[in-house]
């Protein structure tokens, strides 16, 4: 019979809740132990970010302030509201719903140790006031739970936070310590250990419990990294209006787009310094070299992208991608009224018209699969038919059949054949319907002057500057001279959406939000996301900010085992990966001494 046990995991500085989602979905087993994760809850300031976590992890969150009073001044610029409290470990305490958790898990604020913010910044006190948030909520979470510890704590942040953070680290080390913990140091791939489409480099300080825990922690297993399209070729087109607003094509300057479209696939704005420049030609379209590096970035479509930012967006890393899939929507298509694109030939200018009915905004798409749904659809002879329903008729299905026995007199095996001009035709039958047309090339050998063909203007073109006919009711580009030559260029500056088509053949464009949050996991390719709020800027800062969800599985999965394993009385076992907590070895035997009454700051 399977033993079940609860995992209670417990989250500050929670964000919207992607950490806590992936633990929710972690799975440990030993012998007949099985572990069940519940999350108690977590923490945070931003309100939006609560109301996420909420829908995440189906579990209420708590929107708190850990500043204290000096670090809030410092941060903010001003003292704090009226009625404004520092928060204390009973607000922890009641966050948590009273529960003591079995692992605790920390996302610090982490932009006054980004590399994303110079190092000038970084030492002003606003951002080494949000740096010690790191450490005033460690010591409130070791003093709310100091009667029952957790048997684990999971610290995430930049990488960069070992060196610019060093004291930071230093007292945070000696604190879990003071609290009975072992404490490794390591640095992981957030993408290997969930298997995702971008490498995310993070720093993970875990502490296991001596006491509680004698079982080593060992490291997740590592799995490699996937290709961006493999994620973004099961997701709708981008701005498809299905897919939601999270799944527009952000608006970007004139100029950006054209420089896009110049960067080579898998570089940056280096690329167009090998722009051909002559007569100050394509001089507004070159960047100086005083820009750092991924600026204007262009991810290749087969490989990983780098870490999902809080802010990214096209001009400040490597954000945008060389999607191969310019031929395959219906939306960026124009030509002639009732165009179809060949699968594999290119399409025509872009223009306003996007309809079917006014140009070439149709394909051959060659993927069909499955049943026929459609109305008038004609099922093959040699396949089966679909459900036969009530009301199964040709104009409701696919209730036709392509019979190929040919009974009765009149085959009319020539309906609508088109003979070419230098083939011979068919046998001429008498059966009505069956009259064969020809592929005459000589359409203009017998024309003269009076023609209407030829002097209807079909498929005119004004110029600007000149005037246009008398407008009429049935004005079409192909029946007069409806179309005009249009110089108008937009201004460099002018935000808007483009679709240009790169030297590669692709379509080189920013991530949308709703792809940049897959790439970090939080939803499948195919899933719908909607976040709290109508902020772009919100919603990817929040994303950015994010622990992936599969990389947070796979921790909480190994950390599971660590505990069903102490649980059921082992006191060591043998992994096929690292060892997580490799300082830990020599003092298992030790007793720890227990935390004291007296508050560490």
């Amino acid at each position: 019979m399977i033993d079940k046990r609860e995992v209670k995991h417990f989250h500050l500085f929670c964000g919207l809740g992607a950490g806590a989602k992936g633990f929710n979905r972690g799975h440990a087993r030993v012998g007949n132990m099985e572990a069940r994760f519940r999350c108690l809850g977590g923490v945070d300031v931003d309100a939006h970010a609560i109301a996420d976590f909420g829908r995440m992890t189906g579990t209420p969150g708590t929107v708190l302030d850990m500043f204290d009073r000096d670090q809030f001044t410092a941060f903010h610029g001003h003292e704090p509201p009226a009625g404004w409290q520092e928060s204390t470990a009973a607000d922890i305490q009641a966050a948590a719903g009273g529960e003591a958790p079995n692992i605790l898990f920390l996302s610090a604020p982490c932009k006054g140790f980004s590399g994303l913010l110079s190092q000038t910044r970084s030492t002003t006190p606003k951002y080494q006031a949000l740096n010690r948030l790191t450490l005033r909520g460690m010591w409130l979470a070791l003093e709310a739970f100091a009667d029952d510890p957790a048997e684990l704590i999971i610290f995430e942040n930049v990488p960069r936070i070992a060196n610019r953070g060093r004291p930071l680290l230093d007292k945070i080390v000696a604190m879990l310590q003071h609290y009975g913990y072992h404490v490794a140091e390591t640095t992981h791939d957030c993408g290997e250990l969930g298997g995702l489409a971008q490498s995310r480099k993070r720093f993970l300080l875990v502490a296991r419990h001596a006491e509680k825990v004698p079982p080593f922690l060992y490291e997740p297993v590592k799995r490699p990294l996937r290709a961006v399209g493999d994620v973004l070729g099961d997701m709708p087109m981008p701005g498809d209006e299905l897919a939601g607003a999270m799944h527009r094509i952000p608006r970007l300057q004139w100029k950006t787009w054209v420089r896009l479209a110049f960067v080579e696939a898998g570089s940056d704005w280096r690329s167009l310094n090998k722009l051909a420049v002559e007569d100050g030609q394509l001089r507004d379209y070159l960047i100086v070299p005083e820009y750092r590096s991924g600026y204007l970035g262009v991810n290749k479509w087969g490989e990983t992208t780098g870490t999902v930012a809080g802010r990214s967006t096209p001009t400040n890393g490597a954000f945008s991608i060389a999607d191969p899939r310019f031929e395959q929507s219906a939306k960026w298509r124009d030509g002639q009224a009732y165009g179809v694109r060949r699968w594999n030939g290119p399409t025509g200018a872009i223009t306003g018209q996007q309809s079917p009915g006014q140009g070439a905004f149709a394909v051959a798409d060659p993927r069909r699969k499955g049943p026929t749904y459609g109305k008038y659809g004609i099922t093959q002879w040699g396949k089966s038919s679909g459900t036969v329903i009530s009301g199964s008729t040709t104009g409701q299905g696919a209730f036709g059949v392509a019979d190929p026995r040919h009974l009765g007199p009149a085959k009319h095996s020539n309906c609508y054949r088109i003979v070419p001009w230098e083939s011979s035709a068919r046998c001429i039958t008498g059966a009505h319907g069956s009259g064969q047309c020809i592929a005459d090339p000589r359409p203009n050998l017998q024309r003269q002057k009076g023609d209407h063909y030829l002097t209807a203007s079909h498929y005119g073109v004004v110029p600007w500057s000149a005037t246009c006919g008398a407008v009429s009711a049935s004005a079409g580009h192909d029946n007069g001279s409806w179309s005009v030559a249009d110089p108008r260029l937009p201004e460099p500056n002018e935000k808007l959406v483009a679709v240009i088509r790169s030297l590669d053949g692709t379509w080189h464009r920013p991530f949308t939000t709703l792809e940049l949050a897959a790439l970090q996991g939080l939803i499948d390719p195919w899933e719908h996301l909607e976040l709290e709020g109508l902020s772009d800027s919100g919603w990817r800062e929040r994303i950015g900010n994010a622990v992936p969800p599969p990389a947070a599985e796979a921790i909480a999965s190994v950390m599971g085992t660590t505990l069903l394993l102490a649980w059921s009385g082992e006191t060591f076992a043998l992994g096929s990966t690292p060892i997580w907590v490799r300082n830990a070895a020599a003092a298992l035997s030790l007793q720890q001494p227990k935390p004291s009454d007296t508050a560490v700051h």
